[in-house]
């Protein structure tokens, strides 16, 4: 047994649950104080205390009927909270309103209540529900049949609806659950067999509405103008009404994704029960080697995946329903594997009790487990975000946050789903050895003493116009009033797209040319999903994003299923089809990439003498080239295997800064370790960015060198993933001092003397994270700092 291992020691069958699927309850002070105490160092860095909150009640609005009000106390409502009827009451009267208040607080009942009430006196009316994830489509679904209101017939209509049931839907049902992924590829485009329910449409609800962000946000913003389009072409004219977790601006950010004017309510006044939040660092391995000649290491921390399975396994053998949230699809089923094994080593069977659940499984499977926690018989559960969103998780007692989610609105919602049903609550953010997780666990004020940030989406960004405005010339004509619609560069974008041949201009409007739609992915995964066959029996297994599918789906990557280890035979990337064979290896696999940059553009930049700071565009270049194999028990590199996959192109923008080499010269930093000291900068900034940006590292890539062919200089670039930019890249550069002044502070405060995951190296880098030079970072950083203006 390794240090790094499984302790089976710890987890006396004592601790073991009651056989029945009620749970005991441990104050969150006591359970942490049982998790704290169970290594030598303390691994917690900081404890906050949120304190409970009592609600505050309003009257029933007049005009909710009185059916919709029984209706709701037979489900315990007796009456709502105050943003509740005032956020239901502005929708009422007809103005768009975004409700942004913190996880648990009702949000549903403020959109349910207009919406229901105009279903109830109006027989002829609709309403529209959007959610960005089928799970919560399907959570909402269960709260309104609950109701059971006549005449409301809600239905979800998705991927998963049989085709049997569409028709009905599409003439029947007066409420209809959907995303907006079904909105843009079935919906709009088939939107003469809508006909009846667009004309009739009075409220669109669109839940979790700061999840659209980046890429996907802007595309998002497109499809709701193309809906707007098609009601105001059958005469109707939609309130919209959105949910949102606490967020910065909401009623700006929801302006700009819906493109009307929207009024915010963000006063919570619903119950809270207080919550405990810990930082948890996990603790430095002991050296390989001690002996006196031994190569000076840099320190290595405990995994935060083996560190929240081991805290997974203890709650739920303390009888702790407990929710934890890991980053990766990958990551999620080693944390639920390797805390069944620990579980089953102290109390045989037990491990049954703990699961995964991300994106990728089938239907069946995702249903089957979300019943079977809200019932218990299921007490813990590793999940990717895909149940960070408002899916009703009644009676979770605790969260595990395997590395810091991306964002303070993020983390916040998924703390927030222990406590739901008002009783107290325990909250771990596990530190990734990664340079944001350790700069947050060390400064619990970047993450407990300032606000959440705000979504950025850039509706203009003419790699999501052109190919939206596509799509509404296919669903019918665009006209020059129609532009005005879509905003700033709809005029040139159209322009483009008759340049292209794509549309044909007439005395009527613009007419799409082609028989076939254009193909439009509005999530930026990288094109379709690639499905994972198991090659014995033809079994299908899930499905991978096309984005992801190199890194993830390579020939001889280790793949993982449910607790099952299975390993890619073949990809074959034209049929989007990888085929896999059930193999449980001692190791796991870990692809290899390299990228190339070059400046296309320069929208703007800053001359501070030998330092310039420039945002553009710019082309990138990657291909997987090769993965590593490393030992599950230790981490020790096997080997490296090359591969051969297709290169990617991205147009896409950049943030980047340049250094003249003298300044570096006088500053200390010897021509040979140039590259190393720019190398480590550009993986701490990269790694800095998601505390200004609503982003986290894999949104963003990066790349540096001694001499860019085309600044001809020194240069660390920082650029968005995805295909004309997502909004990243400007917010770095428009706040570039107090983004950069963190990476600077992270990288000086690390502990180590040469750099380690926590400050410098990175997870993601192609390069194995070679060269690199800690102390020459700072000097770079320190250069830049001291010349950019404040």
């Amino acid at each position: 047994m390794t240090s790094d291992g499984f302790s089976s020691a710890r987890l006396a069958p004592r601790h073991a649950p009651e056989p029945s699927p009620v749970h005991r309850r441990r104050s969150p002070a006591d359970l942490l104080v049982r998790l704290r105490g169970r290594g030598d160092a303390d691994p917690v860095t900081h404890v906050e205390r949120v304190p409970a909150r009592a609600g505050v009640p309003a009257p029933w609005p007049q005009w909710a009927p009185e059916e919709l009000r029984a209706a709701f106390a037979r489900r315990g409502v007796v009456a709502p909270w105050r943003h509740q009827a005032e956020a239901a009451s502005l929708a009422y009267d007809g103005q768009h309103v975004v409700v942004a208040t913190g996880t648990a607080s009702g949000k549903s009942l403020a959109y349910q209540m207009p919406a229901l009430a105009t279903l109830l006196t109006d027989p002829r009316a609709t309403v529209l529900y959007l959610a960005p994830t089928k799970a919560l489509a399907a959570d909402q679904l269960r709260a309104v049949a609950e109701l059971e209101l006549e005449g409301v017939r809600p239905a979800c209509y998705d991927g998963d609806t049989p085709r049997a049931e569409r028709e009905w839907i599409r003439r029947h049902s007066r409420f209809v659950l959907t995303n907006p992924d079904m909105l843009h590829h079935g919906i709009l485009p088939g939107h003469a067999q809508w006909t009846g329910f667009l004309r009739r449409l009075t409220y669109v609800v669109i839940d979790e509405c700061h999840t659209y962000r980046g890429v996907f946000g802007s595309h998002v913003a497109h499809v709701l103008r193309r809906l707007r389009r098609q009601c105001a072409r059958y005469g109707s004219s939609p309130v919209f009404v959105l949910a949102s977790a606490t967020s910065g601006d909401p009623a700006t950010t929801a302006g700009r994704l819906t493109g009307l004017p929207v009024a915010a309510v963000t006063e919570d006044t619903s119950p809270r029960g207080g919550v405990t939040f810990a930082l948890w660092e996990p603790p430095l391995l002991p050296s390989a080697d001690t002996s006196s000649d031994a190569v000076d290491l840099a320190p290595v921390r405990r995994s935060a995946l083996r560190e929240t399975a081991d805290l997974l396994a203890d709650t739920v053998a303390e009888g702790v329903r407990t929710l934890a949230f890991v980053r990766s699809r990958k990551g999620a089923e080693v944390v639920a594997a390797n805390a069944r094994r620990a579980l089953d080593e102290a109390v045989p069977g037990l491990g049954e009790r703990v699961a995964a659940y991300r994106a990728g499984y089938l239907r069946e499977e995702r249903r089957e487990l979300e019943r079977a926690l809200l019932h218990g018989d299921l007490l813990g559960l590793a999940s990717t975000n895909a149940l960070e969103l408002g899916v009703d998780l009644v009676g979770l007692d605790a969260v595990l946050i395997c590395g810091y989610p991306g964002t303070r609105a993020s983390l916040w919602q998924q703390a927030g789903r222990a406590g739901r049903s008002g009783q107290e609550a325990l909250a771990v953010l596990v530190a990734r050895d990664d340079p944001l997780d350790t700069y947050l666990v060390h400064h619990p004020e970047a993450v407990f003493g300032r606000p959440v940030e705000a979504t950025v989406l850039d509706p203009a960004n003419p790699y999501v116009l052109a190919p939206q405005l596509a799509c509404a010339a296919v669903e019918a004509p665009l006209t020059p009033a129609d532009l005005a619609l879509f905003g700033d560069g709809a005029k040139e974008a159209v322009q483009e797209l008759v340049e292209a041949g794509a549309l044909r201009q007439r005395p009527t409007g613009w007419y799409w040319r082609h028989r076939e739609r254009p193909e439009v992915d509005l999530r930026g995964e990288g094109g379709a999903p690639v499905v994972v066959v198991e090659s014995a029996t033809g079994r299908l297994l899930g499905t991978v994003d096309g984005g992801s599918s190199h890194f993830l789906l390579h020939p001889g990557a280790v793949y993982l299923h449910q607790g099952v280890s299975y390993v890619v035979d073949d990809l074959d990337l034209a049929d989007g089809c990888a085929l896999v064979h059930a193999e449980e290896p001692d190791w796991s696999t870990h692809a290899r990439d390299v990228t190339n940059v070059s400046v296309a553009s320069v929208r703007s930049y800053v001359d501070a003498g030998p330092v310039g700071m420039f945002l553009g565009e710019v082309d990138v270049t990657s291909q997987v080239v090769s993965y590593q194999r490393r030992r599950i028990a230790t981490g020790e590199v096997i080997d490296t295997r090359p591969l051969d996959l297709p290169v990617r192109e991205l147009r896409t923008v950049a943030v980047w800064f340049t250094l003249s080499p003298e300044s570096l010269t006088a500053a200390g930093v010897e021509t040979a370790d140039v590259p190393g000291g720019l190398h480590a900068a550009e993986h701490a900034a990269i790694g800095l960015l998601p505390l200004i940006a609503t982003c986290d590292r894999w949104d963003i890539g990066g790349l540096s060198t001694a001499l860019h062919p085309d600044t001809e200089a020194p240069t660390v670039f920082v650029y968005d993933g995805h295909p004309g930019g997502a909004g990243f890249a400007e917010r770095a550069y428009g706040t570039a001092g107090a983004w950069l002044k963190a990476t600077r502070d992270a990288i000086a405060e690390c502990g180590c003397e040469s750099g380690c995951p926590s400050c410098v190296q990175s997870p993601k880098c192609g390069n194995g994270n070679n060269p690199l030079s800690k102390p020459d970072a700072i000097r770079v950083l320190d250069v830049v700092l001291a010349n950019l203006p404040a």
